[in-house]
């Protein structure tokens, strides 16, 4: 899946805001050309709320161990929530340090392979580099998940909208 494609998927899903920082709008350097992804039926950027999806494409500082900063290479993160990370990890989010959340991946670099994000593995994300054919389902349905929770935690906070 390319980042057209991703992003192209879940601007098809019910009140996705999907924001892509460029130089001069104001936000951090660091953040240009990544995409961030949240639930947000105003079009509003919701407050004190994280995405619930993003597509890096570089390294971050204390985040180079995907090595994102190679030719063509990004890496697609998504909040899973405990149940799909469990399933996919075979570990609660909170049970290892983020660098044994995923004890089946031994190098968070390689591509097209569902496994726990390399930082925020603890907290329930997952991460997939360069997600192709053989995750493609997965990431679809990852995605949906991601979504859905992001839109029920947006009703439970402001007590409107539809699930």
């Amino acid at each position: 899946m390319s980042i057209d494609e991703i992003t192209e998927f879940l601007n098809g899903l019910d009140g996705v805001l999907a924001l892509t920082p460029v130089p001069g709008d104001g936000s951090p350097e660091i953040a240009w050309g990544d995409t961030f992804f949240y639930h947000a039926p105003d079009g509003e950027i919701p407050k004190a709320t994280q995405p619930f999806a993003t597509i890096v494409t570089k390294d971050y500082p204390g985040d180079e161990e995907s090595r994102l900063n190679r030719p063509g290479t990004f890496r697609l993160n998504l909040f899973a929530g405990k149940e799909a990370f469990t399933r996919w990890t075979g570990r609660q989010p909170r049970e290892a340090t983020a660098s044994e959340a995923d004890p089946r991946v031994a190098d968070p670099s390689v591509a097209d392979l569902v496994m726990a994000h390399p930082v925020y593995g603890t907290l329930g994300w997952l991460a997939v580099v360069n997600p192709g054919t053989r995750t493609e389902p997965a990431v679809r349905e990852l995605l949906r998940t991601a979504h859905d929770l992001a839109r029920s935690r947006h009703l439970r906070r402001t007590g409107s909208g539809s699930l």
